[in-house]
């Protein structure tokens, strides 16, 4: 049986959003099947820590993912440091949480660069090289459970997510028309223990308030450890898999509920009790 490690070992992997997070328990997990890695996150002294922490070789590029130009540096670095690339997993993402008609011009801005345009930018500066080099590879794009599932308070979130979706599928579906060796992954990951929901929302709203607290319980309560999670992930992509559903607890029933309600043309609602 064909394990992660026979897959992976001694090729190498770029990941966006390494310093911390999931992100973070990607590259511990990469590098303990023996990969040689290419971090990029946009905090240097994140990057930097995580690097000595871990075995083999390890390159960190400090990069803006929402800079078309940074990430074609970071794609010149990766190939130029190993020669080729076989795995890019465009990770990096952000939350806003909030009404949607309250959210700032700059909160909305900054998801879209974030959470799309770093996946597009991953996607223009990667795949045209990953294709060139007519061998295995892999593109890995991070949507969520949110890209399955609308929520409110997160509009920007949602509508990123279900944009990366889309955008991964169309992306499967060209490389296929083309015949390249290069395949492609997307990853729904519901919650995920980490320090993302660490800090209160600045409001007095009372709503927005107990909407987070949610959220940071769920985080505790039923999120998967980091390195859980990457083990899935890489798991699922090393078995040639599209569909990464690291929760399917949280999406199944949630896709069940979602697509009857639309085949009904039941409007949304939420329960306010």
């Amino acid at each position: 049986m064909t394990t992660a490690h026979d897959v992976f070992s001694g090729r190498t992997a770029v990941i966006t959003g390494a310093g911390s997070g999931i992100g973070k328990g990607l590259a511990q997990h990469a590098a303990s099947l023996g990969m040689n890695l290419v971090l990029a996150d946009i905090d240097e002294t994140r990057l930097e820590v995580l690097a000595k922490e871990l075995p083999g070789e390890v390159l960190t590029v400090v990069t803006d993912v929402t800079d078309a130009a940074a990430v074609d540096r970071l794609a010149d670095a990766a190939f130029e440091r190993f020669g080729s690339v076989e795995l890019v997993v465009n990770n990096a993402g952000i939350m806003r949480i909030g009404y949607a008609w309250a959210l700032s011009a700059d909160d909305w801005n900054t998801a879209i660069d974030v959470n799309l345009r770093g996946v597009v930018h991953g996607i223009r500066s990667f795949v045209p090289r990953l294709v060139a080099q007519g061998t295995a590879a892999h593109v890995v794009n991070v949507s969520s459970v949110g890209g399955f599932l609308p929520s409110p308070m997160m509009a920007p979130y949602t509508a990123t997510k279900f944009a990366v979706l889309g955008l991964t599928e169309s992306l499967a579906l060209e490389l296929q028309m083309a015949q390249s060796a290069v395949r492609v992954s997307v990853v729904t990951p519901g919650p995920v223990r980490s320090e993302i929901f660490a800090q209160a929302p600045d409001t007095e709203d009372p709503a927005l308030l107990g909407f987070h607290g949610y959220l940071a319980q769920q985080n505790v309560e039923e999120g998967i450890p980091g390195e859980e999670y990457a083990r899935i992930v890489l798991d699922a992509v090393a078995a040639d898999e599209y569909w990464v559903i690291t929760h399917p607890e949280f999406t199944d029933a949630g896709l069940a509920a979602r697509a009857e309600m639309i085949r009904k043309r039941t409007a949304p609602s939420i329960s306010l009790g």
